[in-house]
């Protein structure tokens, strides 16, 4: 089970530190993943992409909190993105660029504790189906 403490430390931590983190989080996707890019080729305003980092941190809060929606808003997310193009496989990486993000973000910050938290949280959302 996620250690919910440390997940919202490090939300906290970002807020306070930098900010708001969407810029970052698709430079570190996109980094890994250039391909994804183009299926952003719509979004101009950065709207698209600003609502699913809203999204996918509600999903965290969810996730560490009282469980209510996160499964189903990740299932039929995942489901979702498939019609968009986007490769099954690549699904869970948005979720790792979050951490990844967050992690270059905080730094020396960033602690081992957080780190397995993390790595919870990311395998609980990916046996999401």
């Amino acid at each position: 089970m996620t250690d919910g403490a440390l997940i919202l430390a490090t939300l906290e931590a970002v807020a306070e530190r930098h900010g708001d983190p969407t810029a970052e989080i698709y430079a570190e996707l996109f980094a890994a993943h250039p391909k994804l890019e183009k299926l952003f080729w719509l979004d101009r305003d950065g709207s698209v992409r600003a609502a699913m980092v809203q999204q996918g941190l509600e999903c965290i809060l969810d996730q560490v909190g009282e469980g209510r929606t996160a499964v189903t808003i990740m299932a039929d997310e995942r489901s979702r993105h498939h019609g968009y193009g986007v490769p099954a496989e690549r699904f869970d990486d948005f979720m790792i660029a979050i951490r990844n993000a967050f992690r270059r973000i905080l730094g020396e910050a960033w602690t081992g504790g957080m780190e397995r938290a993390w790595q919870c949280l990311l395998a609980e959302f990916a046996a999401i189906r």
